[in-house]
């Protein structure tokens, strides 16, 4: 393999702050290499200390499926780029792990780059990692950067209990059953976000607050996030299921039509809660606004009622010698009895008018 292949890594990621951790920044651990060769009627898996020795062992199957978790180790990565005859600016991009969703075509074999995202109900953000797929002419090779648990188990456990027809397809079946475990853990998440628009929507109408303020620029942050990831991962699955690429048998398309349908779904969900997180901002910005406007309108009637009463005491507190009825002896109750008549017919007054 002709360069040296080194670790470049954005500075940017071009995804949103706040509420998105990427899970890749946090492993350390030795990459982990497990590798599936079944078919029909045989299943093995093996646990390989050396990939060179069991390339050198490697029995033929009709399907290999090599799955690498924590993706760090460049001697690994020039060892599979050498057996497979990777190119090195594809191992580069497997190991940048801010790329786009996207497919390349590489004639003996196919480059998928998708986005796996998660849900941490605890700190109630979304969690996102890069997936990179090789497609080749019976074997499919996936880099994880390393997520909690087995991002792919439940096609694990679909191959080793041989349930559906895994195993009776080839290796752009099974590309499609990794695409489909990607695109199904979208609806768990939006899901998940939509028990939270949920609840703000409830706390919003009850009793709207900063948090709430706050709440609602997180989620918008999410969906942002989420568009990002989703439209362009219907292109890469509308680009496998129609463009004429010789490693997609015409029996997967049918497949691979059905988690295009998923990912529509997925982004209308993703648009909706969009509009409704955006109607929802409006509310909290109209009920800040008449909860402000009640407490002027409460302000403004108890100035009002004072206003006259101000204007008595303010006349009959003027240093004049000669006052008229300075000198009555029910004056003092007199002032209070007519302030409190004023009072009273204000109040009238405003309820009348339906003020208060």
């Amino acid at each position: 393999m002709p360069g040296k292949l080194t670790k470049k890594r954005s500075t940017k990621s071009g995804l949103p702050a706040g509420s998105l951790v990427h899970i890749g920044d946090k492993n350390t651990q030795k990459p982990k290499v497990s590798i599936l060769e079944y078919g029909r009627d045989s299943y093995k898996e093996i646990f390989p200390d050396d990939l060179e020795d069991y390339f050198a062992k490697k029995e033929s199957s009709p399907v290999t499926w090599i799955d690498i978790e924590n993706i760090h180790d460049i001697p690994l990565m020039e060892k599979i780029g050498a057996h497979y005859n990777i190119h090195p600016l594809i191992l580069e991009d497997i190991l940048n792990t801010d790329q786009r969703p996207k497919i390349e075509d590489m004639d003996r074999y196919a480059y998928i780059v998708l986005r796996m995202i998660g849900y941490d109900p605890k700190k109630n953000e979304i969690m996102q990692e890069q997936i990179s797929l090789i497609l080749g002419e019976g074997f499919v090779i996936s880099f994880q950067e390393g997520i909690e648990g087995d991002a792919f188990g439940s096609v694990r456990q679909q191959i080793k209990s041989s349930k559906g027809k895994i195993r009776e397809m080839g290796a752009d079946y099974l590309a499609y059953a990794l695409t489909d475990a990607i695109v199904d853990n979208y609806f768990l998440v939006t899901e998940k976000i939509g028990d939270r628009i949920e609840t703000v929507e409830e706390e919003l109408v009850k009793n709207p607050s900063q948090n709430t303020l706050h709440i609602l620029h997180v989620l918008k942050r999410d969906m942002i996030f989420l568009r990002r990831a989703v439209w362009p991962l219907r292109d890469v699955i509308a680009k496998l299921e129609k463009e004429p690429l010789s490693l997609i048998r015409e029996s997967t398309r049918l497949y691979l039509r059905d988690v295009y349908d998923h990912t529509i779904q997925v982004i209308d969900t993703v648009e909706t809660f969009r509009d409704m997180l955006s109607g929802m901002l409006d509310i909290y910005l109209s009920s800040i606004s008449n909860r402000l406007n009640a407490v002027m309108k409460t302000l403004t009637i108890i100035a009002t009622i004072f206003m006259p009463l101000t204007f008595l005491a303010g006349v009959y507190g003027m240093n004049f010698k000669h006052f008229p009825e300075l000198s009555w002896k029910l004056g003092y109750p007199a002032f209070w009895l007519i302030s409190a008549l004023i009072s009273f017919i204000m109040l009238a007054y405003f309820r009348k008018k339906k003020w208060i």
